[in-house]
């Protein structure tokens, strides 16, 4: 089974679901049971970041740097084959 970054399944989620949670990035990415802890800082930092929004108690949407990087033409089949930097825009 192969596993990703928690903050690559965090990105994918928020642009493609539109929302983000603990078990969500946690299923997404594959991770073994006890990775709550890590996943939790791993959001929390991204928030910190402006790359998510913080709406709830542990329930985050895409932040102001994800809603305004224009990035939204991305190829996500490649999103766990080595990270972002090999995302390609389908534009």
């Amino acid at each position: 089974m192969k596993r990703e970054p928690a903050w690559v399944a965090a990105i994918r989620l928020a642009l493609l679901e539109g929302r983000v949670d603990v078990d969500a990035v946690i299923e997404e990415a594959n991770l073994l049971d006890g990775r709550e802890r890590t996943v939790r800082d791993v959001l929390s930092t991204m928030h910190d970041r402006d790359i998510l929004r913080d709406v709830s108690d542990g329930v985050y949407l895409p932040g102001t740097v994800l809603v305004e990087s224009d990035r939204f033409d991305l190829d996500f089949d490649r999103a766990s084959d080595g990270g972002a930097h090999r995302w390609e825009s389908t534009g």
